[in-house]
C-alpha cells in the first residue's frame, strides 16, 4: 500500500461489499490496521508481503494480498507462495483480475504454487468460508460471501484442505466415562492451574513453546514467534478473563493449555469497526457486565512428549473441564471449537466427544502456477 489512506481503503473493501450481510460483523479497523503495518506487526520480520487494490470507475470492487512466509515449510519440488485477504464483487472479472496479479507476483519470486487464503499467516485466519453463512462469525474468525469459493474454483483452484468449526453447547459434558476419570482429579504429578496475570509475559512463553510443540505435526505448521504471540497477548490482554485460560503441568513443566476467548465479535456487531468516541466503553461494558454469552477456543495443545502417556491422553478433557466450569459458571452458553483441520482425527474425535457438530466449513485452495 502506498499510503495509509490506502490501507484504509482495502480494509475497508469487505465492508462494502457485505454492507447487506446480515450475518457479517466488521472487524475493529484499528485492529486491522495494526494487522496490516510491519511496524505493528511480527509476521512482517520473516515475511514479504504485497497488498492490492481492485478499482473499477473510480470505485474499490476488490482486494488481494500476496505473501512468502520465510519460516513456513517448503517443498523443493514445489515452494508455494500464499494468498489472501481476498474479497471482490460478485464479478468474474474482479477475481480473474486479482488472481492473477497475486500469482504473478509469487512466480516472480520463485514459487511453484500458490496456496490459500491466508490472513496473513497459517497462524491466522484461514481459509475461505465454502459452508456455514447463515450465523455470523465468531472472534478472529472469517466471513465470506457463498460465492465467492465458486469465484476462486472458477479461476482454477482446487481444494488442497478443509478445516472446521465446530459449535458446541456449555450445557453438554464429556463423555460420561471420561468424565468420571476426570473428576478423580489430576494423576499423581499433574496440576492445573489458571492463567496467573501477574506473570503475563512469562506465561505467553510458556505458551508459545506448547504450541509451537503439539502443533509441529500438523499440516502447513509454521512455528509462531515469541514476538508474534506477544503481540497477540498485549491485543487481546484487555478482553482476556484469566478463568477461562488453563494450563497443565507435569512435575512442575508446563505441558498443556486450552484457551477460551470470550467471542467479542457479540459486542462489537453495531459498532461499524470504530471504537472512536465510545466503542472502547461499550465493548468493556458488554465483555465485562453484560457479558456475551459465547466463546471460541482458539487454541489448546499438548507437549508432544506427553500426548500419549496416560497422564497426557486425558490432559485435553481434564483442561476443557476445568475452564468449560468455569464458563458455565461465568453465563456462557455456546462455545465454538476452530480451526480443526479435516484430517486430524484425534481433534475431531476430541470435538465430536464434546457434543460438537460442524456448523462451519472454511477450504484452503492450490493452484500450480504455470
Amino acid at each position: 500500500m502506498a499510503s495509509k489512506a490506502d490501507l484504509a481503503r482495502f480494509i475497508r473493501v469487505p465492508m462494502t461489499l457485505a454492507a447487506a450481510d446480515p450475518k457479517w460483523i466488521s472487524p475493529l479497523i484499528s485492529e486491522r490496521a495494526a494487522a496490516l503495518t510491519p511496524k505493528t506487526n511480527p509476521f512482517f520480520e520473516h515475511a514479504e508481503v504485497q497488498l492490492w487494490l481492485a478499482v473499477r470507475g473510480g470505485r474499490d470492487v476488490g482486494r488481494i494480498s500476496a505473501q512468502i512466509d520465510a519460516l513456513a515449510p517448503v517443498d523443493p519440488n514445489r515452494p508455494a507462495g500464499h494468498f489472501g485477504m481476498i474479497a471482490g464483487e460478485d464479478d468474474p472479472e474482479v477475481f480473474a483480475a486479482l488472481l492473477a496479479t497475486a500469482e504473478a507476483w509469487l512466480k516472480a519470486r520463485g514459487c511453484a504454487v500458490a496456496l490459500g487464503p491466508f490472513n496473513l499467516s497459517v497462524n491466522e485466519e484461514v481459509g475461505l468460508l465454502v459452508d456455514g453463512f447463515d450465523t455470523p462469525p465468531m472472534v478472529m474468525m472469517g466471513h465470506d460471501p457463498a460465492y465467492a469459493g465458486r469465484r476462486v474454483e472458477a479461476c482454477g483452484y482446487t481444494k488442497a484442505k478443509d478445516v472446521y468449526a465446530y459449535l458446541c453447547q456449555m450445557s453438554d459434558d464429556i463423555p460420561p466415562a471420561i468424565l468420571r476419570r476426570v473428576r478423580r482429579g489430576p494423576a499423581p504429578g499433574v496440576t492445573l492451574r489458571m492463567l496467573d496475570m501477574s506473570r503475563y509475559d512469562e506465561e505467553v512463553v510458556a505458551m508459545t513453546e506448547v504450541l509451537n510443540d503439539a502443533w509441529s505435526g500438523n499440516w502447513g505448521f509454521t512455528p509462531t514467534t515469541e514476538a508474534e504471540t506477544d503481540q497477540l497477548g498485549k491485543a487481546l490482554r484487555a478482553v482476556i478473563d484469566p478463568r477461562l485460560i488453563w494450563f497443565a503441568e507435569f512435575d512442575g513443566e508446563v505441558a498443556g493449555f486450552v484457551v477460551l476467548l470470550p467471542n467479542v465479535n457479540e459486542a462489537i456487531a453495531d459498532l461499524d469497526g470504530r471504537l472512536a468516541p465510545f466503542g472502547w466503553a461499550k465493548l468493556l461494558w458488554r465483555l465485562k457486565v453484560a457479558r456475551v454469552k459465547s466463546i471460541r477456543i482458539p487454541l489448546m495443545g499438548v507437549k508432544r512428549k506427553f500426548a500419549n502417556s496416560h497422564r497426557g491422553q486425558l490432559l485435553p478433557f481434564q483442561l476443557m473441564d476445568a475452564s468449560a466450569t468455569q464458563a458455565r459458571a461465568l453465563g456462557y452458553q455456546t462455545y465454538e471449537l476452530s480451526w480443526i483441520l479435516e484430517d486430524n482425527a484425534p481433534m475431531n474425535r476430541i470435538c465430536q466427544s464434546l457434543g460438537g457438530r460442524i456448523y462451519k466449513t472454511y477450504r484452503i485452495y492450490e493452484k500450480a502456477l504455470a
